[in-house]
């Protein structure tokens, strides 16, 4: 038998995992935020700021005999960051086959580029302020808290409050349109499309203002968070006062009592809030595949595509069924996150370090969800004629609102209204009734005339009481 092809060998690399290969369009985003290098650019951006913040805190360098940088040094500095491309990348992983550290390699880099600073520039004496004091934990913390605050703020919120969005304006577009509703999967009180599609989007907009709500901490307090090396080094300083600006000048929240490592606790209850959107997305993908199903939503064709190997009839539901495989995929990883990262043994073990390198498919899988339910509804029209047979075929639901006046009634003081709910059960339990049935018990109740009236003008369809101005509320 002839040897197969090595495809491990095959130059580009082919991806090992779909979010890099087959998905790799709807997610590609994430990458300037989640990825390794990624990771390594943020890295020198935080070595860099802080280099920058060593030299002219408060105007005068924290670390005595420093040079003060000019503003071209400093552009200098930020251009290292704003430039780093592919080359970078490249010339980091040789150094880091060298160090077998990545952050230490992340030091080695930033130094040459300070070694070819023009003719005279003071950063070709500063090369010792680079990591100064710091320990690996300290520029990763804060690398990793810019980058989830990027990935959420720039890529998935964006993309989430969208889909948000559309949701909603679906839902005002449908607000009046009655639709027998299904409790416990049988015929119950009347609704509106529209209304049940507000209550999701109501749902996942709480989320999103959970999630805009939410945190990114920060620390830089050395190898076990007590300032060791800084005191020693530096005496004169106020040490947590440097800290807490230099956290809060990257725009993050500044942690004043850790370990070695950010607690990331904060992290945890971001993860949290996206699984649990996650999670009210999985509901509004189930409940349209069921409408789907029903008949409720019909799927408009794309040209060209097979819904089915075998049966070219078949328009299937794929956007909303890859949507609730990828969030589950993503809410699993998040809670995997979010409940390993919490623990960290005494003052510093090294789980968080190969954890938190899966936040970038966490998010992926969101983000692919959230693409697909966004394409499928743009997918969708919807059947009226077969709500409207629905609700025909269903004059039954109306024992609810005879036996609700019946009550009231009662109360006013008209007589022959004992055990409504009793009669109403006997009229329709287990049994299909016409508008001639429904109408004619009503007229042998004995009801005053205004409510017998109101009654019998009553149909399933317009049986929705406030259901279509509830949607007014998405808005509020």
């Amino acid at each position: 038998m002839p040897s197969r092809v090595r495809l491990a060998d095959v130059t580009p690399p082919i991806a090992l995992g779909p979010l890099d290969g087959r998905y790799r369009a709807a997610v590609a985003p994430l990458v300037d935020h989640l990825s390794e290098a990624a990771l390594n650019r943020e890295r020198v951006h935080v070595e860099v700021e802080w280099l920058i913040h060593l030299a002219g805190y408060s105007g005068s360098p924290v670390v005595p005999g420093a040079p003060t940088l000019t503003a071209a040094d400093e552009q200098y500095l930020r251009d290292v960051v704003d430039t780093f491309g592919p080359d970078e990348v490249a010339e980091l992983a040789a150094i880091e086959k060298i160090t077998v550290h990545d952050v230490k390699a992340v030091e080695y880099f930033l130094k040459s580029r300070l070694a070819a600073a023009p003719e005279g520039s003071a950063l070709r004496d500063v090369g010792e302020l680079v990591h100064f004091a710091c320990t690996s934990e300290d520029i990763n913390n804060l690398s990793y808290a810019l980058m989830v605050r990027g990935a959420v703020r720039d890529v998935w919120a964006p993309a989430a409050t969208a889909l948000v969005d559309q949701v909603a304006a679906l839902a005002h577009e449908l607000k009046d349109q009655p639709m027998l509703a299904l409790t416990h999967g049988q015929p119950a009180t009347p609704t509106t499309l529209g209304k049940e599609l507000a209550v999701l989007a109501h749902r996942l907009r709480r989320q999103l203002r959970r999630i805009a709500s939410d945190e990114y901490l920060g620390k830089l307090n050395g190898a076990t968070g007590t300032y060791g090396a800084h005191v020693v080094a530096v005496p004169g300083a106020d040490w947590p006062a440097v800290s807490k600006a230099f956290v809060e000048h990257l725009g993050l929240t500044w942690n004043p009592l850790t370990t070695q490592i950010e607690s990331h606790d904060w992290q945890a209850e971001l993860y949290a809030d996206v699984a649990r959107f996650n999670r009210v997305l999985h509901n509004l993908a189930t409940d349209v595949w069921t409408y789907i199903s029903r008949g409720v939503f019909i799927q408009i064709p794309v040209a060209g595509a097979t819904g089915s190997s075998t049966m070219p009839h078949k328009v299937n539901p794929i956007r909303f069924e890859n949507a609730e495989a990828n969030l589950e995929l993503s809410s699993a990883l998040l809670d995997a996150l979010a409940s390993t990262l919490v623990t960290s043994r005494l003052q510093r073990d090294l789980t968080d370090s190969t954890t938190q390198r899966n936040i970038g498919p966490a998010f992926g899988h969101s983000l692919l969800a959230i693409d697909n339910v966004a394409r499928g509804l743009r997918a969708l029209s919807v059947d009226t004629a077969l709500l409207a047979r629905e609700l025909d075929e269903n004059w039954e639901t109306l024992g609810e609102p005879v036996q609700s006046a019946m009550r009231a009634a009662s109360v006013a003081g008209v007589t022959g209204m004992e055990n409504p709910y009793e009669r109403l059960k006997e009229l329709t339990r287990g049994r299909r009734l016409t508008a001639a049935d429904m109408r004619e018990f009503i007229g042998g109740l004995g009801l005053p005339d205004d409510v017998a009236a109101r009654l019998a003008a009553l149909t399933p369809a317009s049986y929705t009481g406030l259901a279509g101005d509830l949607v007014v509320y998405l808005d509020a």
